[in-house]
Parts: C-alpha cells; sequence; structure tokens
C-alpha cells in the first residue's frame, strides 16, 4: 500500500487521524494533514482504508 494526500483539498477535520495516528497527524497551526508514514505496514492498512472513506474531502489516496 502506498499513500498519498493532498493538502490543498485537506479541510483539517481530523477523521484521517482518528483512524489512523500512526499513518496520519495535522499541523498544529492550521489542521491540515501530514501523512507520517506512505508505505504504512500492512497491520495499518485496514485503518488507513477506514481514513480514507472518513476524508470528507477526498484528500487521500491509496495505491496498490
Amino acid at each position: 500500500m502506498r499513500i498519498t494526500i493532498d493538502s490543498e483539498k485537506c479541510i483539517a477535520a481530523g477523521a484521517c487521524v482518528m483512524e489512523a495516528f500512526e499513518v496520519f497527524d495535522q499541523r498544529d497551526e492550521d489542521g491540515v494533514v501530514i501523512l507520517l508514514d506512505a508505505e504504512p505496514d500492512p497491520s495499518q492498512h485496514t485503518n488507513v482504508r477506514r481514513a480514507a472513506a472518513a476524508c470528507p474531502a477526498r484528500a487521500i489516496a491509496i495505491s496498490g
């Protein structure tokens, strides 16, 4: 699995962090998503898929 984010689309809702805090974080100044791990361990794949589905801005893309 490979993750990419579009920080221009991000509306700082934080849903990704709630679903996969090991993979996503938010910038302190504006809450925009920060990708901590672009190729997470397989144990995180379900959480990452949930995070992408929960993103209201569809700012998270998954491949592989």
